[in-house]
């Protein structure tokens, strides 16, 4: 059986807190294929990592994280005695070390992430294939796309949702994978898909207690928070 790839969520948030630099740099400790993190535009234009649009439950602050500015931002502490990096710290940490899959969580987030990566592209930090952009909002994956076609799309679906829902997106942006939460996925979903030339990347709602199920059904990747486990 082909291993494969073990991405951790947020880092390694199973044993830091998710999205931070002391998360991904746990991460690249047990030695991930890849690491996923969220990103949000902040009200100064920035692009930070954090996966809530409110920051309530993470930091000492609270509001919407895209009416603060960086420098209110960096003001917060996040659980733990963190910070909110930017993306950029957390690609300078990675390093090309790993693949990186950048989630888009918050609105009008495309245009900047797509400087942003271009800018790692042309100084050989990563290479195009070392770099998956997903998200649930589609809308905002359409604008990557059009933005960017070198890079990787990635289709998110939903826990509630039918995976195969994401065909015809996937196949207008010509994504590669398609990120589906582990419960939603079968032997006949996954078949599917590879007929299509896509790869099917699992993440999960609640951590499994054990993989063997998804191991058995030979998807490309794994995203979790305990990427030790897998």
């Amino acid at each position: 059986m082909n291993k494969p790839l073990v991405i951790g969520h947020r880092g390694a948030m199973g044993y830091e807190t998710e999205n931070t630099l002391a998360s991904v740099r746990k991460a690249l400790e047990l030695n991930v294929d890849g690491i996923e993190v969220d990103v949000f535009k902040c009200k100064s234009g920035e692009i930070v990592a954090f996966h809530d649009k409110d920051l309530d439950r993470l930091t000492d602050g609270e509001g919407l994280i895209e009416d603060k500015t960086f420098d209110e931002l960096q003001a917060l502490t996040v659980n733990g005695g963190h910070q909110i990096p930017l993306l950029k710290d957390i690609l300078n940490l990675v390093n090309g070390q790993c693949l990186i899959n950048i989630e888009l969580k918050g609105t009008d987030t495309a245009n900047n992430v797509s400087k942003i990566v271009n800018m790692y592209l042309e100084f050989d930090m990563f290479a195009e294939e070392d770099i998956i952009i997903s998200s649930f909002n589609w809308e905002e994956l359409e604008s990557f796309y059009k933005k960017n076609k070198n890079i990787s799309i990635g289709v998110l679906t939903d826990v509630d949702q039918d995976p195969l829902e994401a065909l015809q997106l996937a196949k207008k942006l010509k994504a590669k994978t398609i990120h589906a939460e582990g419960t939603t996925l079968d032997e006949g979903i996954i078949k599917n898909f590879r007929k299509r030339g896509l790869k099917v990347i699992a993440w999960f709602d609640k951590e499994p207690k054990s993989y063997k199920n998804i191991l058995e059904l030979k998807v490309h990747g794994i995203i979790t928070d305990r990427p030790d486990k897998v």
